[in-house]
């Protein structure tokens, strides 16, 4: 490392002279302290530095009065004064001033000078004893080959010591004088940092950056000392920089050398990595404490230029003129010095890496953080050396550039800044190069948390000075530099700092830290977040970096071009809304609206898709509008939506902000782009991204507006050249649509009108339609997406107040019939979903009118129950005939027949005047009689129907205000005929096997289950099982096992009546339960079959002749018992002469003839029809040989 720095001011180091120029006064001269006013330090903070002057020259402070500025007669004894410790310091150690020699001046002059300065200090104002100027004194003189001084006696100066000090009070005085380290780059976080983004030392968070901007002293609380202490020398504060500017920076240099070699000496062992750690740091301290006193040595202790001109000027005020120029010269000899960042070796460069929360780090890590600082601190002296001259010039005099111009204060300031912005750049190419298109916004510009703090301060000082037009704005030097990397150099010479680093995707390396360094304008000059705080603009040099980006010639790929338009996306966060840009983007989306825009390593998230549903087409455009920023944009959306984020959350923003909204300004761009010819060209895709613009637009803009100019631009397309699925996506396009209009409360009759007229159409085509499947198909394409449409519809509508009756049509008449299998699934399943929305909001608005219920819009609550009426109207007339015929189909009906039965039921139940004429008066009561309690209905379809309905409390109520009090009886009567049937629809043939479950189809069991449950939850016959203490199990039980509780349960509340009345109600209860029981079991008598349906029929028959003898005894049943012996026992009805007894229905006999004879027999012995029964016995004892057991 030193040999690579031995290049630039190698002599100058050792001399204090920079680039081996000459120094001026004081060039190797150290300067010795004198004592200050204790008044000072209010002056300094108000810019108004007060001569401090030693009473070595018995003279008084040159102020006259408080605050005011200095005396031409102060300036000469200051100067005077300034002269005398100039010869003092020869005298002790003298270095070659400008005329490069100084001879030692005899020991006993500096003796005595240096014992009445030590007198003076001890007769101070407060008492204080200042021994560092004396033994200070002695060090300078030493290091410099002088002869050692003589110093005051200890004895003697301790006696002006004051005799008495409390604890306390030497407490305070050594935290007074204790010096705060100065700001400085820094990434080592602790837990102390209390959440802030940059270190606590940073020059951000220590509010270094904005007292320097707020012209305020930079370190109010440091260099208050008459002498102060730098690389080692003692130094009179006030005017050791005037003196010895020269050898102070040649000192700096060393230091930087020793840093640099201390780099070599780097070694893996903990203890001497502690060593060099420490040695290090000590090292950047020094360097960065002596730039801070530069600053707060031009704030308050350099003089502002005067105008007039009064004669011949004091060394001193000679000296003090010089010193500007003499400043330049040195800033710029320590720029040359520490050249580019971007050149450091790359095991500096390499410390970017380490770990923030390392506590040892090695001397490239300090010496790489040292440089950081003296680019950053070199920027801060010139501009207040800048703002103390009151902006005039200063010129370096003896620095002259290629051209013949003179170096300036200012010229070293633009082209330091310009050098340091190219550097940081070069980083951040570095850091690019591993970085991917999908993690662009994800991965940052900067290598450590330090570069994005110096971005910062950048951003700070140059949009300060920029108000003031001192030089250009930051984005200025940015874009200027940016485009010097599409620039190839032509010769050697014109090489630049990015010639060591190549870029090899320019285009996008410009967008991406132009969106990075947007972000870094949220920070303030504290370094807090303030996101609402006005950000500059740099849309002109995007507008550039785009029109490059999506030229024909170039080409860009997709993937490039994803990332190119999530930065413009995310700078739209930052910046106000640019019109170009979207003009420039839509120039070439709207040529290129058929592009898929996929990126082939993304697989199957690359890939273009057509959204299936309106829904999901609208969700898509949504998410353009959503203001997040979504993490995984660059593979969830192409270019072309996030294009639309880009326009939808322009378009907000500035309608939010100017209250003018940019609609007018932009729909012509987008209007005219679209014609006759354009729109036929149009492909599936092409279709998709045209309604992904006008949806967005519709979201964002005019609705009513938008929507009729793509009615219109949709007319232009040729029915005969659109296909089926071009067909369909504009079908979607269209209820997207209608879902806007109803987010929107916007009534919809217009655009629902349209489209059920070509539903009805297609409708017409698909019924008539019977032997052309691909025909079928493509119209059922259609179709499902109308019925989809309209259920989302439903879905969103809040109210149903917007005329959403109109997609209801008499289309559905003619589709029902066509259906079958999973259309007519689907088609039941929408019905279903659309009868339970009108029943919910019809609830909700029925409440709302209820008194006491105040409504912020009272007309709204009307205007929807019209509505209401109007969609149940459409219901009951368009889809309620179909569901009524199907009822008795030659096949089991699919369970959403009756889940939509049941369905309409309720719907009569809430809005009873809509339903059709020959269901009133009563139509729920006609519901039931319809699906519930016929006889000749599917057993499937009843169970599922009364699931729905049993436990309805409204619906009970209703029975009960009809006075019609059979609703139970009649219920428990259609389980028994469910329970009986449920092996109706079995084949004869099949074998009986033993899992009911395999054999009937888990799902009716489940239903039969659960119908059950639902039936003994009924009053009557809650009120039945408890009075024959049944015990609750029961309920668990299948279906067979508790009908044959029921009926035991029946038979015991039975005999346990004992008024006659009590029991005559009781026979007129059961056989209501029954009804006709043996009509139930004729089907298995008929086919002989299924076995599993003879068994479950003689089994439970057989139980209700065993227990409910009494009752069957009686004479109003007596008829039952006859009928059911004439039907399943005797010959001629189970017997047939010609013929064996089928095996089925011998083993269900056989399982269940004794529940009969036993009770016949005991009940014959009794009863006065004995000797009728005796006259049957014979034909039964002709077959004794098939029935052995009788």
């Amino acid at each position: 490392m030193s040999k690579r720095r031995k290049g630039t001011g190698e002599q100058g180091a050792e001399l204090g002279q920079p680039g081996g120029s000459s120094t001026g006064w004081g060039g190797g001269t150290a300067s010795l302290k004198c004592c200050a006013d204790d008044n000072t330090r209010s002056q300094r903070e108000h810019n108004q530095p007060t001569a401090t002057w030693s009473r070595l020259t018995g003279g008084a402070s040159p102020r006259g009065g408080t605050g005011g500025g200095r005396e031409k007669a102060g300036t000469r004894g200051r100067a005077a004064a300034c002269h005398d410790r100039r010869e003092l310091g020869r005298g002790a150690g003298g270095g070659g001033g400008r005329e490069g020699g100084g001879a030692a001046a005899s020991g006993q002059s500096v003796t005595r000078r240096l014992r009445s300065a030590g007198l003076a200090v001890a007769r101070g104002t407060h008492g204080k004893v200042l021994r560092r100027g004396r033994e200070g004194a002695a060090a300078v003189a030493a290091a410099h080959g002088g002869p050692q001084m003589e110093t005051v006696n200890d004895d003697f100066m301790d006696s002006f010591t004051p005799p008495l000090l409390s604890d306390s009070l030497q407490m305070a005085m050594e935290v007074e004088n204790e010096k705060s380290n100065p700001p400085c780059f820094s990434c080592i976080f602790d837990n102390q940092n209390g959440g802030r983004s940059f270190s606590g030392e940073s020059y951000l968070a220590s509010g270094s950056l904005k007292r320097v901007l707020l012209r305020l002293d930079p370190s109010p609380n440091d260099y208050e000392e008459d002498a102060i202490e730098m690389f080692g020398f003692q130094w009179v504060t006030e005017t050791a920089l005037v003196e010895s500017c020269g050898l102070l920076f040649g000192l700096l240099r060393q230091q930087i050398y020793k840093l640099e070699d201390l780099i070599e000496m780097n070694s893996s062992d903990f203890g001497q990595a502690a060593n060099l750690h420490s040695e290090a740091e000590n090292i950047r301290r020094l360097c960065i404490n002596f730039l801070h006193y530069v600053k707060v040595f031009i704030f308050r202790y350099l003089e502002p230029p005067k105008t007039e001109n009064d004669g011949v000027l004091h060394p001193y005020e000679e000296l003090e003129a010089q010193f500007p120029s003499l400043l330049v010269e040195e800033l710029h000899s320590l720029t040359l010095h520490i050249g580019h960042l971007c050149e450091l070796p790359s095991n500096v460069l390499a410390a970017f890496t380490i770990q923030h929360q390392a506590k040892i780090f090695p001397p490239s890590w300090h010496l790489l953080h040292l440089h950081l600082d003296i680019h950053w601190l070199v920027l801060e002296i010139l501009h207040v050396l800048s703002e103390k001259m009151m902006r005039q010039v200063v010129y370096a005099n003896h620095f002259i550039n290629l051209t013949g111009e003179n170096l300036t204060n200012i010229s070293l300031f633009e082209t330091h800044c310009e050098n340091l912005i190219s550097d940081l750049i070069s980083l951040s190419i570095q850091k690019y190069t591993k970085v991917r298109p999908s993690e662009a916004l994800t991965s940052h510009h900067y290598p450590c948390n330090c570069i994005k703090e110096l971005w910062i301060l950048l951003i700070q000082l140059l949009g300060f000075r920029n108000k003031g037009s001192q030089t250009e704005c930051f984005w200025s030097l940015v874009n200027k530099k940016l485009k010097s990397i599409f620039e190839r150099p032509t010769s050697s010479e014109s090489v630049s700092v990015f010639g060591t680093t190549q870029c090899k995707d320019p285009l996008s390396f410009s967008l991406w830290i132009v969106t990075h360094l947007a972000s870094l304008y949220q920070f303030d000059r504290n370094g807090n977040l303030e996101e609402k705080k006005q950000k500059e603009s740099n849309w002109k040099f995007v507008e550039e970096l785009l029109k490059n980006s999506i030229g024909a010639q170039t080409g860009v790929l997709e993937e490039h071009l994803r990332m190119h338009l999530q930065c413009c996306l995310t700078l739209c966060r930052f910046w106000d809304w640019n019109l170009s840009v979207i003009t420039i983007l839509w120039d070439y989306y709207s040529k290129n609206l058929n592009s898929c825009f996929t990126v082939p390593w993304l697989g199957l998230k690359g890939l273009a898709s057509i959204s299936k549903t309106s829904l999901s087409m609208l969700e898509l455009v949504k998410s353009c509008c959503c203001e997040q920023q979504i993490p995984t944009l660059y593979k969830s959306s192409n270019s072309y939506l996030i294009f639309l984020s880009i326009l939808a959350r322009m378009m907000k923003e500035e309608a939010e902000s100017s209250g003018v909204h940019p609609w007018k300004q932009i729909k012509g761009r987008i209007y005219s782009k679209f014609h006759r010819k354009r729109m036929q060209e149009l492909t599936e895709v092409g279709l998709q991204n045209f309604f992904n613009l006008f949806l967005l637009l519709a979201i964002v803009a005019e609705t009513e507006d938008i929507v009729s100019r793509v009615l219109d631009l949709l007319d232009f397309l040729t029915p005969s050249l659109v296909s089926p699925s071009q067909r369909a996506l504009i079908w979607r396009g269209h209820f997207a649509f209608l879902l806007i209009y109803v987010e929107k409360n916007m009534d919809i009759s217009v655009l629902a009108e349209k489209l059920s007229n070509a539903f009805r159409v297609k409708a017409k085509e698909f019924l008539v339609t019977k032997n052309d499947y691909t025909q079928k198909q493509n119209l059922w394409t259609l179709i499902s997406t109308y019925i989809d449409g309209v259920q989302e519809v439903f879905e969103t509508s809040c109210y149903l107040s917007l005329s959403e009756e109109k997609l209801l049509n008499d289309g559905f008449t003619m589709l029902l019939p066509a259906c079958r299998g999973a259309e007519l699934s689907m088609v039941l399943n929408f019905l279903q979903v659309v009868i339970a929305r009108l029943r919910s909001v019809h609830k909700r608005v029925s409440q709302g009118l209820q008194p006491g219920n105040a409504d912020s819009n009272a007309q709204l609550p009307l205007v929807a129950k019209e509505h209401h009426l109007a969609v149940a109207s459409a219901l009951w007339r368009n889809f309620f005939p179909y569901l009524k015929s199907q009822r008795m189909s030659q096949t089991p009906p699919s369970p959403q027949l009756a889940d939509t039965a049941a369905g309409f039921a309720l719907l009569a139940l809430d809005i009873p005047s809509k339903a059709l004429s020959d269901l009133q008066p009563q139509p729920v009561l006609s519901m039931m009689q319809l699906f519930g309690w016929d006889d000749m209905v599917w057993p499937h379809l009843v169970s599922r129907y009364l699931s729905h309905l049993i436990q309805n409390s409204a619906l009970c109520e209703a029975f009960s205000t009809m006075g019609y009090t059979s609703y139970e009886a009649l219920t428990v009567r259609s389980w028994f005929r469910c329970v009986l049937q449920m092996f109706i629809d079995q084949p004869s043939g099949t074998l009986a096997k033993t899992d009911a479950e395999r054999t009937v189809g888990k799902a009716y069991m489940e239903q039969l289950t659960e119908m059950t449950r639902l039936i003994f939850k009924l009053k009557e016959v809650e009120s039945i099982l408890s009075k024959a203490r049944v015990e609750e199990p029961v309920l668990k039980q299948d279906p067979k096992n508790a009908l044959v509780q029921f009926i035991k349960a029946v038979g015991r509340t039975y005999s346990g009546l004992q008024t006659l009345p009590e029991k005559s109600a009781m026979v007129l209860k059961a056989l209501e339960y029954l009804g006709d029981v043996l009509k139930y079991v004729k089907p298995y008598l008929k086919a002989k079959g299924p076995p599993e349906g003879l068994q479950l029929a003689y089994w439970i028959i057989g139980c209700l002749v065993k227990f409910w003898a009494p009752i069957l005894a009686t004479s109003k049943a007596q008829q039952l018992l006859f009928r059911i012996i004439d039907c399943l026992l005797l010959p001629h009805s189970v017997l047939q002469q010609d013929k064996e007894l089928p095996g089925a229905l011998l083993s269900a006999i056989q399982e269940s003839l004794h529940l009969y004879l036993q009770v016949i027999y005991r009940y014959m012995d009794k009863s006065e029809e004995r000797q009728l029964w005796l006259q049957k016995v014979p034909a039964v004892s002709i077959h004794r040989n098939q029935l052995p057991f009788c």
